[in-house]
């Protein structure tokens, strides 16, 4: 029962309340509720090896056997362990003289133990040998006064909602621990001493511990700063941890492939165009596939090319192009047909094996009907237009043919005419290309940006370099399952073709949702979260095994402030720019409003500078 409801019953309904509730009644009346009676837990219950508060169990492991060399930051793989855990760590000075006078004592058991052997002709125990070598090193340490001595205890306990749960992650936990050559033991029949031992008090209650020298010691702390900084590569920000330079160079991963997620507004679209602008200065081409024209004032100030698709445009792109290049045991006009019938069924919708295997004889007909053929001398013909499928189609006398014929009209003869039916009269040959698509409607956008990717994909084949894609809002490649087949082809190719595909969305939850958007993560080295929105971030921390801090991170972000992931190594990054590339990349409205000002007051006043041309007599 609430308290709500408890003070809200009237008097006379007192003799229905509970013994317990009308106790709890009486002392809220006289404001006599301390904040412990507010906290605490409705039970504890503490078991032989866990205990259970409210209804969470835990169970704490003591570490007994460390590994002989570490180091620094060893414990890494425990701090960043995809599970929370509550890591205790507790330091006991040692005073020097009875640390000598022990290990003296030690020394000379070990030396006694060594000589009896001998004597006795058997083999020395290799443990005590490397044991007595151990000693006499930190021996001589402590008497130079270069090492201190120290005790050292870790605890681990593991939270869990289950009974089941805590044993899978009790042994995962035990598992990486063996990885590092640390012993744990379960703290049985001391879990109560145990759990108090990791709160947040500095209490230790149960003191087991290992003896450990300065550099040991040092080798323990978890908070090892981390440097993202390489001597080549671009600038991305700012390293938050230690203030350092965050640069770094895609091409020298595994692959050059980058993801960046976060909520509208949080300066995603800012911080790919530095990395495009800053790319560009050291010989990178860059294609953008970008939805909401952002990249066009970029373009423009640095001499692109803007391609802009719509009814009304010039620019075409026919979806029936080869790329012209023979590979041994590739079978060029296969894969296009392949593709077309991804897009084909992005235009047309789901097809039935019978629509499909007439849609496949129909393509195999129209590149005939052009004389291409599997063989690769043939392929540089003049490829067909969707005007010839139609055809194609008409003149089969396959029933199904004529329905599909009906589907492709309207690209053909109907309202969309004309954009997807004429040769491609675009070549990619200015080092930054920008291919606009914000003058389509958002049902065409999917097809658009299919065949504007297949067209840079075979471009990309045919002249290998290094080269950015940058695809922004890739959610709309992911919403039909061949486009986003598609798309996963590209991320897992690129790296063949010299090629870094940079995917970029803010409806993380439309991409990640599906099991291509999660094969496209995994196959990008690089990974970028910006700030992400609540309904969000429990989706993205199970993707990326985020801690609760790092959550926090992302869900308290400034623009521009985020977690930058480059193979195993992350940091928290802040995205900063110069004042000139500032004025290039920025898209804030009022931003963009006041310099279009400013830049028409100077030219009004140019003109009222310049000097009036007299007419002559």
């Amino acid at each position: 029962m609430s308290l709500l409801n408890l003070f809200s019953k009237p008097d006379t309904k007192q003799t229905q309340l509970t013994a317990k509730e009308q106790q709890w009644a009486q002392t809220l009346s006289q404001g006599t509720v301390s904040v412990k009676d507010i906290i605490a837990p409705p039970a504890i219950e503490v078991d032989f090896d866990f205990l259970k508060v409210g209804s969470t169990y835990y169970r704490t492991l003591f570490v007994v056997g460390y590994p002989r060399y570490v180091q620094a930051n060893w414990l890494a793989p425990l701090i960043n362990f995809e599970h929370t855990l509550e890591i205790a760590m507790y330091t006991y000075p040692v005073e020097a003289k009875g640390v000598l006078d022990d290990l003296r004592r030690k020394i000379t058991e070990m030396e006694a133990t060594i000589s009896t052997d001998i004597q006795h002709g058997r083999l020395m125990d290799p443990a005590v040998q490397a044991a007595l070598e151990d000693a006499h090193m930190l021996q001589e340490e402590l008497v130079k006064g270069s090492e201190r001595f120290f005790q050292f205890a870790l605890y681990v306990t593991i939270p869990a909602d289950s009974i089941e749960e805590l044993d899978t992650i009790t042994k995962q936990v035990e598992s990486t621990l063996g990885s590092l050559l640390l012993v744990p033991k379960h703290a049985s029949l001391q879990q109560e001493a145990a759990f108090k031992t990791t709160l947040p008090q500095g209490t230790d209650h149960i003191y087991i511990t290992r003896n450990m020298d300065t550099t040991s010691l040092a080798t323990t702390f978890p908070f090892i700063s981390s440097s993202l900084t390489s001597n080549s590569g671009v600038m991305y920000g700012i390293n938050e941890h230690n203030g350092s330079l965050v640069i770094f160079d895609r091409f020298s991963l595994e692959n050059a492939n980058s993801v960046i997620f976060a909520k509208s507004g949080a300066g995603k679209s800012y911080l790919v165009k530095l990395e495009a602008l800053r790319s560009l200065m050291f010989g990178t081409e860059v294609i953008v596939i970008d939805p909401e024209e952002e990249y066009k004032n970029l373009c423009e100030a640095i001499g692109g090319e803007y391609v802009s698709f719509s009814f009304s445009s010039p620019a075409k792109i026919n979806p029936f192009d080869l790329s012209g290049v023979y590979e041994e045991g590739e079978n060029e006009l296969g894969l296009k047909i392949l593709s077309l019938h991804g897009l084909l069924r992005v235009i047309m919708g789901e097809l039935t094996p019978s629509e499909d295997a007439v849609l496949d004889r129909a393509l195999v007909a129209t590149y005939k009907a052009k004389g291409i053929t599997p063989d690769p001398a043939t392929q540089k013909n003049e490829p067909p237009l969707m005007e010839d499928l139609y055809k194609a189609l008409l003149g089969m006398e396959d029933a199904g043919a004529k329905g599909l014929a009906d589907r492709l009209e309207r690209f053909v003869k109907g309202s969309l005419l004309g954009i997807f039916n004429q040769q491609s009269n675009i070549d990619i040959k200015n080092t930054f290309t920008v291919f606009s698509i914000k003058d389509l409607e958002d049902e065409l956008r999917p097809i658009a940006m299919f065949l504007i990717l297949d067209f840079i994909w075979t471009r990309v084949k045919n002249d290998i370099r290094k080269r950015l894609l940058i695809v922004d809002e890739a959610w709309y490649m992911l919403q039909y399952p061949d486009s986003a087949t598609f798309m996963y082809s590209i991320a897992k190719r690129a790296r063949k073709y010299y090629l870094g595909l940079t995917t970029i969305t803010q409806d993380v939850q439309d991409f990640l949702n599906t099991d291509y958007g999660k094969a496209i993560v995994t196959n990008s080295s690089i990974q970028i979260l910006l700030k992400q929105s609540p309904a969000a971030i429990d989706q993205v921390a199970d993707v990326f095994y985020l801690s609760e801090g790092e959550k926090h991170l992302l869900l308290a972000a400034d623009v521009g402030e985020g977690i930058f992931f480059a193979g195993p190594n992350h940091v928290a990054i802040r995205v900063i720019a110069s004042q000139d590339e500032h004025y290039l990349v920025t898209t804030n409205p009022e931003e963009v409003l006041q310099m279009q000002q400013q830049a028409n007051e100077a030219k009004q006043q140019l003109q009222v500078q310049q000097p009036q041309t007299q007419p002559t007599q």
